[in-house]
């Protein structure tokens, strides 16, 4: 990251979070992360998600990881139409309002901004290549969303022994 970000402006970004998914009414896990970031340290899973988790804390930004193998053919970030139907992670069921961020490949909707990621696409022991991203909702500038990213990929690429193929933000213009 460029510069040392305060606790304040990361809370800032994550309050920004918060009311975006209020908006549709959906409870944001960022205010949950930083808690309890503060209260017990990062949390310790597997190197791709505790990357995640350093990222979204480091930029105060919400990130997801996904297992990029699983991935079917090309993605396209979209909005969903009322009452689309994802698998979401641990066998939960996610129904789409008119309006809601999509992330979607080929074949299925792999994430849904204020739900959450699917199962089918979730980092597993076996994860050889992942794919880091992240949604700006308004409010939150494309900058933070690539040092957030920046974060992640070059903590994996490090410890992990991988290399980065690619970091990209893509801004509507």
């Amino acid at each position: 990251m460029r510069k040392r970000e305060t606790l304040g402006q990361i809370s800032q970004r994550i309050s920004t979070y918060n009311g975006f998914f209020q908006s549709f009414g959906y409870e944001c896990p960022l205010p949950q992360h930083l808690k309890r970031t503060i209260d017990s340290g990062f949390p310790r899973y597997n190197l791709m998600v505790d990357a995640h988790f350093m990222a979204e804390m480091c930029a105060g930004i919400l990130v997801a990881v996904t297992d990029y193998d699983r991935v079917e053919g090309g993605l396209l970030l979209d909005v969903a139409r009322e009452g689309e139907v994802a698998a979401g992670m641990g066998g939960r069921q996610f129904t789409t309002k008119e309006g809601e961020v999509v992330l979607r490949d080929e074949k299925d909707i792999i994430c849904v901004l204020c739900q959450g990621a699917d199962e089918k696409t979730k980092v597993r022991d076996d994860t050889a290549n992942v794919l880091f991203y992240s949604y700006a909702v308004p409010g939150i500038d494309a900058t933070y969303l690539k040092e957030g990213l920046t974060v992640a990929a070059e903590a994996v690429a490090e410890f992990g022994g991988g290399n980065i193929k690619g970091l990209e933000v893509f801004v509507k213009r």
